[in-house]
């Protein structure tokens, strides 16, 4: 019995002193999503950006499919745009890129609420939809489809909930994927109704990935004022945090901002905004507290106000999604974005961190 106890001593101390030689590796970083969000008439110009920075992306999301009035999926572009939308998909393939189109309720170029609430509230119409989706997405070979099913109301709730969760399953079943574009908020009620229809925490059970779209804080017909100040995001992202599984969670940045003037705001992309203030001498200042920049100039006897991002406001909306354990962000690629964002991102997002 002694010699077998002298053994085991023996035995242990050599493990030790092997581990002590030979550590185990650190556990591997968190792979973390970055999306390129490409509406379509953007597409064009997205695709060759994300094609210049193709390391620093996982997956892209072409905004390309709407509602007919009848609920039926339709292409949101005109006929004549149909080969330079496919070429674009093409070329993305070809980078390896899995492609997630995205599916919004936009019939006509306007955002329509009929359609989604016919299909939410009828279950043969709900089932019709969902199979038309997974044939869609099979008939395209999409890697799985992007929701976003905008201005619901709050009896629309428990409904769509049910329609995701149905789909999640018949995508899955397939070995698809399916995430969902939610209302950024701090609290359940959010700002309104269309915040309430959506049950972050059930969407998150269902979906692969929960989108929030972080960004309108101030907007179109709002008083001027940054579009995704870094307080209100960090805000944003500590709700979610507490109703979504952290890895599910994408976080929308916005590569754009607005143009007020006379009461109204005209979107306007990076490089608008540099012209501008090229054009009027008007000296872009940037805003600590919210971290974005903002110019004023007058026009025609008018005076304009301009909230816009840069790199260093979409770096501070980076490194809060990836303080915050987040599964990744998701970019709204407007069009012609500052171009050193992009080290902004890898910096923010490192290569290592989402290798496969």
């Amino acid at each position: 019995m002694a010699g077998l106890i002298w053994l085991a001593v023996v035995l242990a101390g050599a493990v030790a002193a092997a581990t002590t030689l030979l550590p185990l590796p650190p556990p591997a970083a968190p792979r973390r999503a970055v999306v390129a969000s490409l509406p379509f008439w953007n597409i064009r110009n997205g695709t060759a950006t994300v094609l210049a920075h193709r390391r620093d992306f996982t997956e892209v999301s072409p905004f390309i499919y709407g509602l007919g009035a009848g609920g039926r999926i339709e292409a949101q572009y005109q006929p004549s745009q149909a080969a330079t939308v496919a070429a674009a998909i093409a070329r993305l393939r070809r980078s390896g890129l899995p492609v997630v189109p995205t599916l919004a309720n936009i019939t006509a170029g306007r955002w329509s609420y009929a359609p989604v609430a016919r299909m939410l509230h009828d279950p043969a119409l709900c089932r019709r939809q969902v199979a038309g989706i997974v044939a869609l997405v099979l008939a395209h070979r999409y890697a799985g489809i992007d929701i976003d099913y905008e201005n619901l109301r709050a009896v629309d709730r428990r409904a769509f909930t049910t329609f995701v969760t149905g789909l999640a399953a018949a995508l899955h079943a397939h070995g698809r994927t399916l995430s969902v574009a939610v209302f950024a908020k701090t609290s359940n009620a959010g700002y309104g109704p269309a915040n309430v229809a959506q049950d972050d925490a059930a969407l998150g059970r269902a979906a692969d990935q929960v989108r929030i779209m972080a960004y309108n804080y101030h907007w179109a017909t709002s008083p001027p004022g940054p579009v995704a100040p870094i307080g209100w995001v960090r805000a944003v992202l500590r709700y979610a945090k507490a109703q979504i599984p952290a890895g599910k969670i994408i976080l929308g940045v916005p590569l754009y901002g607005y143009d007020w003037s006379g009461g109204h705001g005209a979107a306007l992309s990076w490089l608008r905004a540099f012209q501008l203030a090229t054009r009027y001498h008007a000296r872009p200042r940037y805003d600590a507290a919210a971290q974005e920049p903002w110019l004023r100039y007058t026009a025609g006897g008018r005076s304009h106000v301009v909230w816009f991002e840069n790199q260093a406001s979409s770096r501070a909306k980076f490194e809060a999604a990836a303080g915050s354990g987040a599964g990744g962000v998701f970019l709204w690629m407007f069009g012609y974005e500052d171009g050193t964002t992009w080290g902004a991102l890898h910096a923010a997002l490192p290569v290592p961190a989402r290798a496969p």
